[in-house]
């Protein structure tokens, strides 16, 4: 591949002489063509002597691939922040993420205060095996402090060849020092939805990521909650820290919600980048209550999906500001295994809102927090009931005393914003009960 952009250079100064002895004859006679269809030729000529000048007088000798390959680079860097060049290794760890599977330790992660904080450990992987817990901090790599790292330098220090072995530092709230583990990294087959009951009629739905398979797995998981609870009360969507992923898998993760009206239209330059996304029809959550969890980590299709289910009135939007990233990138393969990830085109919520540098703003705001109880209210709450010689209710039911709701009270010291969901849904379902006749 970079044999033939040396080429496309040498094609380029062909043109741009070429494109010269045109402009010269422009004295002579007016030029018909297009403006925007020629090359620029003074910033051409820049280009060219400034290649010329690092090739020579650079303190170490650089060759032209690379630095015809850094050209490209400063290029896409220059656009915006997501727009970049993606050489074999880069290309590689895309098709990874988006097909949901590459060699690790199993773990969903997050960075928080400077540390690596885990979200939570995926079933049946090294990092379960191994007993991470959600909550830990990792705090060094194979004895590498990560104290000053960004996320994605962490994220591939922890990823590498199966069977290949890893030591992390660990800190975990409760034990007094941090201890070392050594995992073996293994195969990692992600799934990016994973669901649970959080109480009988209350489910909840968590999607980390929107990868090829996302759209099938939220489906999935929509009829598993409704076979186990009869009847579905509500659905909590969680879609903290999930950076976003395919535009194709929102849209569907967004129709298995809605049962008609538009999900998402995008806008930009080239008549392919102008499409709309339509719902197929079909609510396969049967219209129950939906809250949907959002945080400043929730960018990009996470957006997509609470925009579309705020602008429709079918869920109710909680915790913060999300990132606030509304374009679409478009990745254009340059060879096997190398490409460019362009931005292409902006996208907007059925209203017209565009979430660019704006996010979605929460309908009800929860910001994390750490929660403790003030009192055990079970060893410390009186009521009549634990009266010497208190009167009968008269209806032939036992006397009820005060006790403690120990896997609420987990929740909300565990996750106080996904608790506060919880509640809204519970609320939400007391309101739909028909009056008493």
């Amino acid at each position: 591949m970079l044999r033939s952009v040396s080429i496309l250079l040498h094609t380029a100064l062909g043109l741009a002489c070429l494109l010269a002895s045109t402009a010269w004859a422009a004295d002579e006679a007016p030029i018909t063509e297009d403006p925007q269809a020629q090359l620029p030729l003074k910033e051409l000529r820049m280009f060219v002597d400034a290649f010329e000048q690092i090739r020579s007088h650079y303190v170490e000798e650089v060759d032209d691939q690379t630095l015809l390959k850094y050209a490209i680079e400063g290029m896409l860097s220059g656009l915006d922040p997501h727009s970049a060049f993606l050489d074999t290794a880069d290309f590689t760890d895309l098709q990874d993420s988006t097909s949901g599977e590459f060699g690790g330790l199993g773990m969903e992660v997050g960075m928080e205060d400077g540390l690596i904080r885990v979200i939570a450990p995926i079933d049946d992987t090294p990092a379960q095996r191994a007993g991470i817990e959600s909550g830990d901090f990792i705090i060094r790599i194979d004895g590498q402090s990560i104290t000053g790292m960004n996320l994605d330098s962490a994220v591939d220090m922890m990823r590498g060849k199966p069977g290949s072995k890893i030591s992390i530092t660990v800190l975990r709230e409760g034990v007094d020092q941090p201890f070392e583990l050594t995992l073996t990294r293994a195969i990692i087959r992600v799934h990016s939805v994973r669901s649970e009951t959080l109480e009988p009629g209350f489910g909840y739905i968590r999607i980390a990521s929107f990868q090829e398979k996302t759209g099938s797995e939220i489906d999935e998981a929509i009829g598993t909650l409704k076979a186990t609870n009869k009847p579905l009360k509500g659905i909590v969507l969680d879609l903290r820290n999930n950076p976003g992923g395919l535009l194709q898998s929102s849209v569907q993760v967004v129709d298995a919600f809605l049962s008609e009206g538009l999900v998402v239209y995008t806008e930009g330059r080239q008549p392919d980048s102008v499409m709309r996304f339509e719902a197929s029809g079909t609510d396969l959550s049967d219209g129950v209550p939906l809250v949907v969890l959002i945080n400043n980590g929730s960018a990009s299709a996470s957006e997509i999906v609470a925009g579309a289910l705020q602008d429709h009135h079918r869920a109710i939007i909680m915790g913060t500001r999300s990132f606030g990233k509304g374009s679409v990138q478009t990745v254009l393969q340059l060879s096997d295994d190398q490409a460019i990830k362009l931005t292409t085109a902006l996208y907007f919520t059925p209203s017209g809102r565009s979430i660019q540098a704006q996010g979605i703003e929460p309908d009800i705001t929860v910001q994390r927090a750490r929660i403790t109880n003030i009192e055990n209210t079970a060893a410390l709450s009186l009521s009549e009931a634990d009266l010497k010689g208190h009167l009968g209710n008269g209806n032939g039911k036992a006397d009820a005393k005060p006790a403690a709701n120990e896997k609420a009270g987990s929740l909300q010291e565990r996750d106080n914003q996904l608790y506060e969901a919880l509640t809204l849904l519970k609320g939400l379902n007391i309101l739909a009960r028909p009056a008493a006749q």
